[in-house]
């Protein structure tokens, strides 16, 4: 900033090259100069001195790579604003360059006229300050320098107290030795607290005029500056008229020192400021998506970093079609309400099969009236849509395919006293079929004997290299879905399926870069291929049959399409998990309670329909394509 922050208009007395030095020397004939300077110098030596006694005060030097906690910003993958995430200070940083120099001018003029004068203090205004203590019996006038406002606000209570004025001034005088003038007023301005939970004239700026700092003008600036001192007492949003008297006395200190012209004040007085509104706590636009992508954020980088790092977030989710997905489950919560099914909740889950970034995720049917998010956080029972797990399992091996023949017949495993002996839906045996068959009227009895067959640890390696990560043990019900999975979880998986095998980390953030574009975070998709193609490509195949003639026939989209039902033998928990080369989705239905849905509730009668419903929204306009034939791949070898 220096000599262009204050920079001489036509008919004011600041000349270009900010000649504060020459234009007090003109008024005073270089007298007050003289004493200023001497006075600063005598009472700098006598700081020093008193120096001795603070020993243990913060390192100033410190500052020279200090930089204020700063809010972290979340937008969706177009940019548009999602959420902002702050601890106390809600603030964004800019450089001064960035700051409007009638702002800077006002802030000067009604704090720290003489700021680019001294050394750290303003001997006149301290002399003023301890005659006005003295007078009084103790601190009621600061005296302080926008430099020992700084180190004030930085290191040092707000106590008053004698003994925390002399450290600010000792530490005043050093900072002042190891920054420059412009340095320590960008910081001074972005450190300040401007009211309303904003830190930093940013902030406050995009705050009470919705607008960039750089493009304040004066009236605006000027009322910003006369905040600084009491700036709920002077704030526009709680007493315009209040707010215009303290903008006043800005501009009328500004006028005393040349710095404005009478016809620029008069003008800045009369002009009718647009108020913004406040910004620190307005709601997310998205708020399952949001809470998710904070919580990732915490797990990378930590709470404090993300709260005070200053984070720009670029998400995976678009605005627009997460919107259509929260509205989408509204509906159809209910209806569901309607249909009888009381107390019921949904979520869904839509991951992208060829890069695994989340699309769209609703934890519930109304984030207002509970914040749990049942899409990330709920683990409860998959039922049969687990079974893809174990039949990918079987193909891999090499052994089987969709073709080979299981037996659907009875039969019992020791498991504890009274050993198990799985059952059908229906509580009958088909007796020989093709595992494509036993898959797309999901058949019980073979998927438990098929877990037996390849093994039960086998089928958790598979799960683990699905992304999986919810506890599973090797029990012989394992492949009817006995265990907690998120939607998001079964999701991720199918959409491993979808890309024949290939795959990334699921993810809700693309980029996180920090407050200078500086990247922190890279999630640019690097697929691995996890699963063998031929196997990948024979379940995918399978789970088609479930769509086109099997208990998923409800979820037929016109279009090459591959899922499962899945539903608890309780009733419990009713799903659908199914997908397009484009796009996987999950859809659940269940109580928060864990109470049984109602008689006869199942995946293919329930969440198929829903599953339809939403992907013909959501496919709408989106080329059809084609699962690739296992044939075009090598199978492997038992």
């Amino acid at each position: 900033m220096s000599s262009n922050t204050l920079r001489q208009k036509p008919s004011t007395t600041i000349a270009p090259g900010f000649n504060f030095v020459q234009t007090i020397a003109k008024v005073t004939g270089g007298t007050l100069l003289s004493v200023t300077m001497l006075t600063s110098s005598i009472v700098a030596g006598g700081l020093v001195g008193l120096a001795i006694s603070f020993r243990n005060l913060p390192d100033v030097r410190i500052m020279g790579t200090y930089s204020p906690s700063e809010t972290t910003h979340i937008y969706d993958i177009k940019g548009k604003l999602l959420a902002s995430i702050h601890g106390e200070a809600n603030r964004e940083v800019v450089p001064l360059d960035k700051i409007s120099p009638e702002l800077k001018r006002a802030v000067m003029a009604i704090e720290d006229s003489h700021f680019y004068l001294h050394h750290g203090i303003n001997p006149s205004s301290v002399g003023r300050a301890i005659k006005a203590n003295w007078e009084k019996g103790g601190v009621v006038e600061g005296g302080s320098t926008l430099t020992m406002q700084l180190v004030k606000n930085i290191f040092l209570n707000h106590k008053r107290a004698f003994s925390r004025k002399v450290a600010e001034a000792v530490m005043a005088i050093r900072l002042e030795q190891i920054l420059t003038k412009d340095k320590i007023l960008e910081l001074y301005l972005n450190q300040v607290y401007w009211g309303h939970n904003n830190y930093g004239i940013e902030t406050a700026s995009e705050s009470y005029f919705g607008k960039s700092a750089a493009d304040l003008n004066l009236a605006e600036g000027a009322m910003l500056a006369g905040l600084i001192q009491a700036p709920e007492e002077y704030s526009p949003f709680l007493n315009y008229k209040k707010a215009k008297a303290r903008q006043a006395q800005v501009l009328g200190r500004m006028r005393e020192l040349n710095w404005i012209t009478a016809e620029e004040e008069a003008a800045a007085k009369k002009q009718v400021l647009k108020l913004g509104k406040p910004t620190s706590f307005q709601k997310s636009l998205l708020p399952y998506v949001t809470d998710a992508v904070t919580q990732e954020l915490i797990q990378r980088f930590g709470r404090s970093t993300v709260e005070k790092g200053g984070m720009r977030v670029q998400t995976t989710i678009d605005l627009n079609f997460q919107r259509m997905a929260e509205e989408f489950i509204g509906r159809e919560h209910a209806r569901l309400q309607r249909r009888g099914l009381w107390g019921t909740e949904l979520a869904l889950a839509a991951v992208d099969p060829r890069t695994h970034f989340v699309k769209a995720m609703v934890g519930g049917s109304d984030y207002s009236k509970s914040q749990f998010n049942r899409a990330t956080q709920a683990r409860r029972q998959p039922g049969s849509a687990f079974k893809p797990f174990v039949y990918y399992a079987a193909f891999a091996t090499g052994k089987y395919s969709p073709e080979s023949t299981v037996y659907d017949t009875p039969v019992r495993y020791r498991d504890g006293s009274r050993g198990y002996a799985p059952r059908n839906y229906d509580n009958t045996f088909g007796g020989a079929m093709s595992i494509r068959a036993a898959l797309q009227v999901s058949r019980n009895v073979p998927a438990v004997k098929m877990g037996r067959a390849v093994g039960l640890d086998k089928v958790i390696e598979v799960c683990r290299t699905l992304g999986i990560k919810s506890p599973m043990e090797p029990v012989i019900s394992l492949p009817l879905g006995a265990i907690g999975l998120s939607p998001m979880e079964m999701a991720s998986a199918y959409a491993t399926f979808a890309s024949t095998g290939w795959q990334s980390d699921t993810t809700f953030i693309v980029q996180v870069t920090d407050s200078s574009g500086n990247v922190l975070l890279d999630n640019t998709p690097k697929p691995k291929l996890v699963l063998d193609p031929w196997a990948a490509a024979s379940i995918t195949s399978a789970m088609q049959s479930v769509i086109n003639s099997g208990t998923g026939k409800l979820a037929q989209i016109g279009r090459p399409a591959a899922g499962k039902t899945g539903t608890t033998s309780s009733e419990k928990d009713v799903w659908f998990v199914g997908f397009v080369p484009q796009l996987s989705v999950a859809i659940w239905i269940g109580r928060d309670d864990n109470r049984r849905l109602a008689s006869g509730v199942t995946g293919g009668h329930y969440a198929a329909p829903i599953w339809r419903n939403f992907m013909l929204k959501a496919m709408n306009g989106v080329s059809v394509e084609y699962f690739p034939s296992a044939s075009k791949f090598k199978r492997p070898r038992p």
